[in-house]
C-alpha cells in the first residue's frame, strides 16, 4: 500500500499485516511482518523499481534473525518473489542483498490455472463466481461504451497507470 486510506481500508476488512510503502518505517515494518508470519513467498503488483529487492531483502533479514550460524551466502531459506504487476514500466532492480537462496519469476493467472490442472482450476472458478459480489468484487470509477473508448479525453483518463480509477468497458452501452 502507498496510501494511509488503503491501509485503513484493508485493516477494516480484517487484514492483520498491512504496510505502507511510503511510510518512513516501511523497511522495519516489513521485516517485522515477515518475521511474524514466516513469509517466504511474495507478489509484486507494481513491477519495476526496487520493490522486489526490498521484499527479498526483508525475507532474508527475517530468515537470518533465527540465530542460525552465519554464512557469507546468506540463509538457506529459499525466498520467492513473483511479479505480476506492470504499473512501473521501468526495469526491475535487483540489488542482491538477500543471500543466494532466492528466485524471481513472472506470474500470470492463465499460466497458474494451466499448472494446477482442470479440477483445481474449476474449483477456483466456482469460488470466484460464488463470491463475485463479495471477496472478488470490483469497483470502477466509470463505465464506457465502445464508442467512448475511442474518445480522446476518455482515452487519456482510462489509460493512466493506476490502481484507482479503473474503467469498465460495456459493449452493450
Amino acid at each position: 500500500m502507498r496510501r494511509e486510506e488503503h491501509v485503513e481500508l484493508l485493516k477494516s476488512q480484517g487484514a492483520t499485516h498491512v504496510i505502507n510503502s511510503s511510510s518512513p518505517d516501511f523497511r522495519s515494518d516489513l521485516v517485522d511482518a515477515i518475521t511474524t508470519t514466516g513469509a517466504t513467498v511474495g507478489f509484486d503488483a507494481v513491477g519495476g523499481g526496487d520493490l522486489t529487492t526490498e521484499l527479498l531483502h526483508a525475507m532474508e533479514v527475517a530468515a537470518s534473525s533465527s540465530g542460525d550460524e552465519y554464512s557469507r551466502y546468506g540463509s538457506t531459506t529459499h525466498k520467492q518473489l513473483y511479479i505480476y504487476g506492470g504499473l512501473d514500466r521501468g526495469p526491475t532492480l535487483l540489488r542482491r542483498n538477500y543471500g543466494m537462496a532466492w528466485g524471481v519469476a513472472g506470474w500470470l493467472l492463465p499460466n497458474f490455472l494451466a499448472k494446477i490442472g482442470p479440477e483445481r482450476s474449476e474449483k477456483l472458478r466456482s469460488r470466484v463466481a460464488a463470491e463475485l459480489t463479495t471477496t472478488f468484487a470490483s469497483s470502477y470509477s466509470h463505465t464506457l461504451s465502445l464508442e467512448a473508448v475511442l474518445d480522446a479525453d476518455s482515452m487519456n483518463e482510462y489509460s493512466q497507470m493506476s490502481t484507482q480509477g479503473k474503467s469498465l468497458v460495456c459493449p452493450q452501452l
